[in-house]
C-alpha cells in the first residue's frame, strides 16, 4: 500500500472466514461491500481468493469490486493461479505454509469451535465425548494427513529471518514429511491496491453484477443481477 499510487483504506476481518464455509464468508463480505460509498471510493478490492465459493454470489452495489482469480490463497501467495496450478500437478499430496500462517494462523480453534462446537485437540474430545469417541472424532478430524507427505513453505520476501521457515522445516520433519521452499511473489497484491487488473489476474463486477464461480481456467466471472443494486 505504500507503494501505491493511490489512497487505501483498509478493513481486515478475521482470519479463518472462509473456515466457516462459503455462504457464512459471502455474507460477511457482502456486509464490507455494502458499506462502500462512491462518493469515498472508486472501488472495493477484495484480497480474497474463491475460497471454497466463498465469493461466489458477491453483489457489487454502488462501486466495482476487483477480486483476484484464484481457487485459494496459495496460488495469491504464489503469484498467480497458473503458477500455482503447474507447481500443484506436479507436486501432489503438497501441505502448504506461509509466514502469515506460522506467525498468526496457529490459534484458529475458533474457526472450529463455531462450526463443531469442539476444538481439534485430543484431550478436550476426550473430556467432551468420552474415550472412546473423542479418539475416534479425532482421527477422522485429522484423516486428512493421510494424503500428504510434503509441506512447502511460501517464502514471500517479508520475512524477518529464518525463524519460519525453521518452524516450517520443523512442521515437516514432526509429520514425517518432505520439506521445499518455494519462492513467492507479492504481484498480485501489488497490482490490486495499484490499480492495475489485467483481465487475466482480476475480475472487475460493475455495479448491478455479481460474481460467479467458474469450473475453467476463469475460475470467476460476473454476471448481471435481476434485483436492484
Amino acid at each position: 500500500m505504500a507503494r501505491s499510487p493511490h489512497q487505501v483504506d483498509v478493513r481486515f476481518l478475521p482470519k479463518g472466514l472462509h473456515d466457516r464455509g462459503g455462504a457464512v464468508m459471502c455474507r460477511e463480505l457482502q456486509q464490507c461491500v455494502d458499506e462502500a460509498s462512491e462518493s469515498e471510493c472508486d472501488a472495493v478490492l477484495m484480497g480474497y481468493a474463491l475460497c471454497g465459493n466463498g465469493l461466489h454470489g458477491l453483489r457489487a452495489r454502488k462501486v466495482p469490486v476487483v477480486l483476484p482469480r484464484a481457487h485459494d490463497c496459495i496460488a495469491l501467495l504464489m503469484g498467480s493461479h497458473k503458477v500455482y496450478a503447474e507447481y500443484f500437478s506436479s507436486h501432489p499430496g503438497t501441505y502448504y505454509r506461509s509466514t502469515g500462517w506460522l506467525e498468526r494462523g496457529q490459534g484458529l480453534d475458533q474457526t472450529v469451535r463455531m462450526k463443531t462446537g469442539v476444538t481439534l485437540a485430543l484431550d478436550d474430545l476426550i473430556a467432551k465425548y468420552g474415550d472412546d469417541n473423542g479418539r475416534y472424532l479425532f482421527e477422522e478430524m485429522n484423516r486428512y494427513r493421510e494424503n500428504y507427505s510434503r509441506l512447502t513453505y511460501i517464502e514471500t520476501g517479508l520475512e524477518p529471518d529464518s525463524r519460519f521457515e525453521d518452524a516450517a522445516r520443523a512442521e515437516a520433519g514432526q509429520r514425517g514429511w518432505e520439506f521445499e521452499k518455494f519462492r513467492g511473489s507479492l504481484r498480485i497484491f501489488q497490482a490490486l491496491v495499484s490499480g492495475e487488473w489485467p483481465e487475466e489476474d482480476f475480475l472487475v463486477v460493475p455495479p448491478g453484477h455479481r460474481v460467479v464461480a467458474r469450473y475453467d481456467e476463469r475460475i470467476i466471472s460476473e454476471e448481471a443481477t435481476e434485483e436492484p443494486a
